[in-house]
């Protein structure tokens, strides 16, 4: 059965549908929705079997797995890294929510969690409405990566209807949330001493 394509508001989102949204994700579902950078694709952290999915639709193994958590505020993030300083504290506080992937080394709940030895994890407070009321409600962080086209070239699907035409035979949701961007977010690594950019995209890293 084909996977519904979901209207959310994009500024106010339906309660009643981000409800629906989260029933979906509880029960091992495996959604498309809006950030404030690409369309991402992604299932709720604490659901195993819902993560093992993701890992398949990606093409991920499950060793190699850099996804990134997506959380909706800064106190949900101090559970899932090993050690978060003033100074770094400060610089999410000042760019959070935003577009920026933020890499640590991950905290002893990781490996726990995913049941792979993972040192680094990436963190994201997206600066849109739908997933931060969606991990709000779930009260979970969701593990995530980006929609991409199967081409070889980074072209990165900007249209919720194409991407549900894409998508549909292999996620249970597509939310439709408006056309989405095509630049990535700007990944930070904390994890090599002083803040280092491995990949600019949308973000700028001004600190």
């Amino acid at each position: 059965m084909a996977a519904e394509l979901l209207s959310i508001h994009p500024v106010n989102p339906e309660p009643r549908k981000i409800s629906r949204v989260v029933d979906l994700l509880k029960a091992g579902g495996v959604i498309v929705y809006p950030t404030d950078t690409i369309y991402g694709i992604g299932c709720d952290l604490m659901n195993r079997r819902a993560v093992e999915r993701l890992c398949h639709i990606t093409g991920v193994k499950p060793q190699k797995l850099n996804l990134s958590f997506i959380c909706n505020d800064l106190s949900h993030i101090s559970k899932y890294v090993k050690r978060l300083d003033t100074p770094e504290f400060k610089i999410l506080k000042k760019l959070l929510p935003g577009p920026f992937t933020f890499l640590f080394e991950s905290s002893s709940q990781v490996p726990k969690i995913l049941d792979v030895n993972k040192k680094t994890v990436g963190i994201r407070i997206p600066a849109h409405p739908i997933p931060l009321a969606i991990v709000h409600l779930l009260n979970n962080p969701l593990i995530t990566s980006s929609i991409k086209d199967d081409d070889e070239i980074k072209e990165y699907t900007t249209d919720p209807e194409e991407i549900h035409e894409d998508f549909k035979h292999r996620v249970d949701l597509v939310v439709d949330g408006g056309t989405g961007g095509n630049i990535p977010s700007t990944i930070v690594d904390f994890t090599l001493g002083q803040p280092e950019v491995t990949r600019q995209g949308l973000g700028v890293f001004d600190w």
